[in-house]
């Protein structure tokens, strides 16, 4: 059976647009500078950290969980950081292009079977992960008597938290 060759401007059309994924690489490059400014944030806050504990802050009500308070948000920044390297390598290799580390020692185990599925429940588990931690830091904040909320704003992030969870259960 002969093959029917498309027309031109059908051909180029496509060619277009297949190439018009390049345009996503300047967003991941803007990610990846992104995630710079969370390793800068992470140290600004390991630094804090560290004066919290051999310092002797003024007027704190409990430096132990002032110093729980700036843990948690440390493990924020790197859970954050963790979700932009997912979502930059794993859009980069699933919606631009290959990444050739398939021989490479320390390519991560989940990039070998990266697609658009995986891409979309690694980050959901992790919006999971990131509002635990804001919630679990409510929770400990609420105890605070500087503790400045709405009445309801515990409410809707546990509604919000909530609303994270069945929606990854519903994409797993």
């Amino acid at each position: 059976m002969p093959q029917i060759k498309a027309p031109v401007t059908e051909s180029l059309l496509e060619k277009i647009i297949f190439a018009s994924r390049w345009l996503l690489a300047p967003l991941y490059v803007g990610l990846i500078i992104a995630q710079g400014v969370y390793v800068y944030r992470f140290f600004v806050g390991l630094w804090h950290l560290v004066h919290l504990a051999f310092g002797n802050p003024a007027g704190v009500w409990d430096p132990n969980i002032l110093i729980m308070l700036n843990v948690l948000g440390l493990a924020d920044v790197v859970m954050i950081a963790n979700l932009l390297v997912m979502v930059i390598v794993g859009g980069y290799e699933t919606f631009v292009s290959r990444l050739n580390f398939d021989r490479h020692k320390d390519q991560p185990e989940w990039l070998s079977h990266v697609n658009a599925g995986v891409l979309k429940v690694k980050p959901a588990t992790a919006l999971i992960g990131i509002s635990s931690i804001h919630l679990l830091k409510t929770f400990i904040e609420v105890r605070s008597p500087e503790f400045v909320a709405p009445p309801d704003g515990v409410m809707w992030q546990v509604i919000i938290h909530i609303v994270f969870v069945l929606s990854a259960v519903a994409l797993a």
